[in-house]
């Protein structure tokens, strides 16, 4: 493979942003939660609570990096998972920015510094725009920040539990934790879960959310390539069907894929390599179910037998009649029953 300056250039820029965003993720942590004592989910929310239930001794850049560090290599030894040089990049770098942040004491947010905030309650606001920005263009261009999003691979590999259920899971039980600590109460979980619900809603401004999936519709000439690549390199399934430009009156084929939110960014710029001239639509979709993506749900079937008195045997007529019309709704369905249907899904 030949590498061009435009590639390399491309490579600078996009390592550039991704260390700008690391530090961006540093402000959210070093600048403004953890000097006010505060906490949230994930990864580095757990780290928080580590140095604040050791007093300090354990700082929480440290631990991030260590169980970061234990997770990747179970996730690799056990379950054969790869990361790529930009999530260990994105791992080291978070590490190496929290730590410069730490001791730039002019940049935080406490009593008589600049940025200090009197509004305690604008605190975690902040710090999720700030963690959505960073975590937002660390996915946008192909990296990980690893934490809770390698435990919830994990925990799909051999569980059937979506990835969205581990992170809302996760999330929830490390703001909770701050409970168990003697300095902390239910005000400083509520700002955990302040600032979780501010790093939702700012990350779709970002990238379309951490737990977003979407449909690509892809008009091309070398769809066959593009194709191709995301079979065997994306592992992810495509669809081909024929559509009819009704301007030029001429057939081509479209190709209809579902890819999960960490691949679209890399999918987009395949497409471009490939075919600078290719014609597509993302739309981000509800919910996606099958292989690769959440599990079905399905609810049990019940069924409300009819129970007839003991009055009916003596032919009264009330109770016989209530005892018919029950017997026809459980037959017919109109009870209490809950039947699932699915259909196939070529993508």
């Amino acid at each position: 493979m030949i590498v061009t300056r435009r590639d390399i250039s491309r490579l600078l820029k996009e390592y550039l942003i991704l260390t700008l965003a690391c530090f961006f993720f540093g402000i959210a942590w070093e600048c403004f939660m953890i000097p006010n004592g505060m906490s949230a989910g994930g990864m580095m929310g757990l780290c928080t609570v580590i140095q604040y239930a050791t007093g300090g001794l354990i700082q929480a850049q440290y631990s991030y990096f260590v169980i970061n560090a234990l997770l990747i290599i179970v996730a690799v030894l056990a379950m054969g998972l790869g990361f790529g040089f930009k999530t260990l990049y994105c791992i080291a770098m978070s590490s190496l920015a929290m730590g410069i942040l730490e001791g730039a004491t002019f940049l935080h947010c406490s009593p008589g510094m600049f940025f200090n905030i009197e509004e305690t309650v604008l605190i975690p606001i902040i710090a999720g725009a700030f963690e959505a920005a960073g975590i937002g263009l660390v996915l946008r261009f192909g990296g990980s920040t690893g934490g809770t999003d390698i435990v919830a691979l994990m925990v799909n590999r051999y569980f059937p539990v979506s990835l969205s259920s581990v992170f809302l899971v996760s999330d929830l039980a490390v703001c909770a934790l701050l409970l168990f600590l003697p300095d902390k109460n239910f005000s400083d979980m509520c700002y955990g879960i302040e600032e979780l619900v501010t790093f939702s809603l700012m990350i779709d401004f970002v990238v379309g959310g951490k737990k977003s999936s979407y449909q690509m519709l892809v008009f091309s000439d070398q769809y066959m390539k593009i194709a191709d690549h995301i079979i065997n390199e994306m592992e992810r399934g495509v669809t081909v069907f024929g559509a009819q430009g009704w301007y030029t009156k001429s057939s081509r084929n479209v190709l209809l894929i579902v890819i999960d939110q960490k691949q679209l960014p890399v999918l987009s710029r395949v497409i471009k390599d490939i075919d600078p001239k290719a014609f597509m639509t993302v739309t981000q979709v509800g919910a996606v179910y099958g292989e690769g993506f959440d599990e079905i749900k399905t609810l049990p079937k019940f069924r409300v037998a009819s129970r007839r008195s003991s009055n009916e045997s003596s032919g009264t007529g009330a109770d016989s009649h209530t005892g018919s019309d029950a017997g026809s709704d459980a037959d017919s369905g109109a009870g209490l029953r809950a039947d699932s249907g699915t259909g196939p899904y070529d993508s």
